[in-house]
């Protein structure tokens, strides 16, 4: 099993150093609330999360604790979550086929939602590309639950969450990247993303800023 990166001292340091560098360089620090938001847990499929996958992401299980830990932050807020599910047939695999020669297929066990997910009962969106937006009615039902900004989370962080990310800030939504719960192949694949993201298109935060901004504030009481 390939060693997690996430939970490194090394990798810690640039990270919080990443984060203070976004708030000190531009001010740009996450809202003390978050209404209108919705959360986005992207493709935490088997297919990424299994050992014994060739496609398994490292420290996958500290990113799945983290995810559970949002979802359950946003229901309890009463905030829309929304689970993605990566499936590629011959027809609409595209690019993806020929670059990876390999493709997610629906009777594939490793293509479910993990079960420490899928137990939540949160709605799940089916795509075929890196994307979200892509061929889905992500946009539409965003629009219709009148949600501004969207928090996203899950694997992997330089591929399909950049991708999404990039999109929603172009469709006009806020970006939140929620950097403890998505993870990718190598620490300068996580880190190099999450930079490109924070200089134009995310406000970078951890599970605990997120949390932190969803709880209730007492009347009268200073965050």
């Amino acid at each position: 099993m390939p060693g997690s990166y996430l939970e490194s001292p090394a990798f810690q340091r640039e990270m919080r150093a990443l984060l203070d560098q976004q708030q000190r360089g531009r001010g740009r620090t996450l809202p003390a609330e978050l209404p209108e938001t919705a959360l986005l847990i992207v493709d935490m499929q088997t297919y990424f999360l299994d050992p014994a996958s060739h496609a398994y992401v490292p420290g996958a299980e500290a990113t799945l604790a983290a995810c559970e830990r949002l979802a359950e932050s946003f229901a309890t807020a009463r905030r829309p979550v929304l689970l993605t599910r990566h499936l590629n047939t011959a027809a609409n695999a595209g690019m993806l086929a020929r670059w990876w020669a390999d493709s997610i297929r629906r009777r594939s066990p490793l293509s479910r939602v993990h079960p420490r997910l899928a137990a939540g009962g949160f709605g799940v969106l089916e795509k075929s590309q890196y994307d979200a937006f892509h061929g889905t009615r992500l946009a539409t039902r965003l629009r219709r639950r009148r949600i501004r900004r969207l928090v996203i989370a899950g694997v992997v962080t330089h591929l399909c969450c950049e991708t999404t990310a990039r999109t929603a800030f172009v469709r006009g939504f806020e970006v939140i990247l929620a950097t403890d719960a998505t993870a990718a192949y190598a620490p300068e694949f996580h880190l190099g993303s999450l930079r490109n993201l924070a200089h134009g298109f995310a406000t970078l935060a951890t599970t605990a800023e997120i949390e932190a901004a969803l709880a209730p504030v007492p009347r009268g009481a200073r965050r």
